[in-house]
């Protein structure tokens, strides 16, 4: 079994002499697998999320991901291996509002070193497949939240990444919109790639992962894959 994602014995301390926000914690993710991570607020999620895309670093343990020990990286290295292998979904979109969706999408491709006439094809490629091929010449303030969501996925997706992050997905949708987004990353699972989600909304848990942990006090609490459940002590 390939693993995707590989923390052993990672923690995450802000203060010298306090308790870690995360940790210590072993955590695999097999590739094509979609993981849900839940907890209650302050539980370590947003800093497991932070551990697994580079953008904070372990205090002890080691973060391997797609084959690549993060925490042996340089701030370069790392921005180029999340550029290359990590697509990011947040909750608030975090679109570009004086570019296209087209510009959007395409823009991570671009500061990867591809050309513009492969880019384009690109996402052209995902806007097709994410039912937003009618927009690209709209700019993100122009469409639903729902349908922003869907261009910040295309943007995600547009390098191929190994690995999809998805912080909150759903959190500032309605209804409908969430629906869509849920349906949205279920299909991508089912397509094969490999997802990790944080998530208060249950629901979306549910719909999307093939498994799910719960975070409490930045402990691994439980683990549950598909009707079994493990506690973890």
């Amino acid at each position: 079994m390939t693993h995707v994602i590989e923390l052993t014995g990672a923690a995450r301390r802000y203060a010298a002499a306090g308790a870690p926000a995360l940790g210590p914690l072993d955590l695999t993710v097999a590739e094509g697998e979609a993981l849900a991570v839940t907890g209650p607020s302050g539980s370590g999620k947003s800093t497991l999320l932070n551990l697994v895309a580079g953008l904070d670093r372990p205090s002890e343990g080691g973060v391997t991901v797609a084959g690549t020990r993060l925490d042996g990286l340089g701030e370069h290295a790392l921005a180029r291996f999340r550029r290359e292998r990590i697509g990011m979904v947040f909750q608030f979109f975090n679109l570009l509002d004086d570019l296209t969706v087209a510009d959007n999408i395409r823009l991570p491709a671009q500061l990867g070193g591809t050309g513009r006439r492969a880019a384009t094809a690109r996402a052209e490629e995902l806007m097709e497949r994410l039912g937003i091929a009618r927009h690209a010449r709209a700019h993100p303030g122009q469409l639903s939240g729902g349908e922003r969501q869907r261009v910040a996925v295309a943007r995600a997706l547009v390098n191929r990444p190994a690995l999809l992050l998805a912080d909150e997905p759903t959190g500032a949708l309605d209804r409908a919109a969430g629906e869509q987004v849920r349906e949205l990353l279920t299909e991508l699972h089912r397509d094969g790639q490999t997802l990790v989600l944080v998530t208060h909304d249950l629901e979306l848990a549910r719909a999307c992962a093939s498994r799910t942990v719960v975070l409490i006090d930045g402990r691994l609490a439980q683990d549950t894959q598909g009707t079994r459940s493990e506690a973890v002590r």
